[in-house]
């Protein structure tokens, strides 16, 4: 070792030389592999967001679906309420279990894009929409917010857009939960959709509780009908008023008490004094 050191001093130009050779190599090795995607961040998943496509649907300034696959009015996505609407994929509707769910959404990898995020809220299946594992159909007004200021129009221009998106709960600031009985609904078949739910868990059952002393402390469970709408056929005829006892997947239960009056009817709105947490 000594002698290796001397000898490094006996030569210094030498050593200078061999040691700016060596790094010149290592740099050519690396630039070989190197990715250049790798340092581009419009291509990086945030935390906590996935990776999605989307497209869109309507008029350029439209606010999506009137109804759809889950009943909703284009009503969830317009003012006084922050989220806007889409429709989704099969992984996002879920066979409707989606229904009523809330996403932020936001894209980055496109020039107008404005990396802001954007909630909406799935009103509507899109079956077709299966060309990526998560897709959503966006309204136009909800690309358009997604872009830099008056480059709306070249962001839904894009065709198919790669976009970031998670979970996020539901807020109707203000509004409590509505069940909208179906049209086909009838003393023996009673039928409900369920509005304006908060949160950010899926509804896992509901129960109806007739007030007829008789019964008060039984709860008859309901189905999922389609959609958001859960149902109820009957025996005997269902009379008003009743409850309705909902409970989220992660474990929180609220009671509409007498929510459904007497003389109830089918294709009418009755509103709540209640809303998940």
């Amino acid at each position: 070792m000594l002698l290796f050191m001397a000898s490094l001093k006996m030569f210094p130009q030498t050593y200078s030389f061999t040691i700016l050779l060596l790094s010149l190599l290592f740099l050519i090795q690396y630039c070989s592999s190197f990715n250049p995607k790798l340092l581009d961040v419009s291509l990086a998943t945030e935390s906590g967001f996935s990776s999605a496509g989307a497209t869109w649907y309507g008029g350029p300034n439209g606010a999506g679906s009137d109804g759809g696959a889950c009943g909703y009015g284009s009503d969830v996505g317009k003012p006084p309420f922050s989220s806007m609407i889409s429709a989704g994929g099969p992984s996002l509707f879920r066979s409707g279990k989606g229904c009523g769910t809330c996403y932020q959404v936001k894209c980055t990898a496109h020039s107008s894009c404005s990396g802001k995020p954007v909630t909406v809220v799935i009103t509507d299946e899109c079956p077709g929409c299966v060309s990526q594992s998560t897709h959503f159909d966006l309204s136009g007004t909800s690309v358009g917010a997604m872009a830099i200021p008056g480059k709306a129009q070249q962001l839904r221009n894009v065709g198919v857009l790669q976009i970031q998106y998670k979970r996020v709960a539901c807020n109707y600031a203000g509004t409590n939960l509505v069940f909208k009985v179906d049209a086909g609904s009838n003393p023996n078949h009673f039928a409900t959709l369920v509005e304006y739910q908060n949160g950010q868990s899926d509804i896992a059952s509901i129960d109806l509780q007739l007030q007829d002393i008789s019964v008060s402390s039984n709860w008859r469970p309901m189905q999922r009908s389609w959609g958001a709408v859960w149902k109820l056929d009957s025996a005997t005829a269902l009379k008003g008023p009743f409850s309705l006892r909902l409970k989220s997947a992660n474990g929180e239960t609220i009671v509409a008490k007498n929510v459904i009056p007497a003389g109830w009817r089918a294709g009418v709105t009755y509103r709540s004094s209640i809303n998940f947490n």
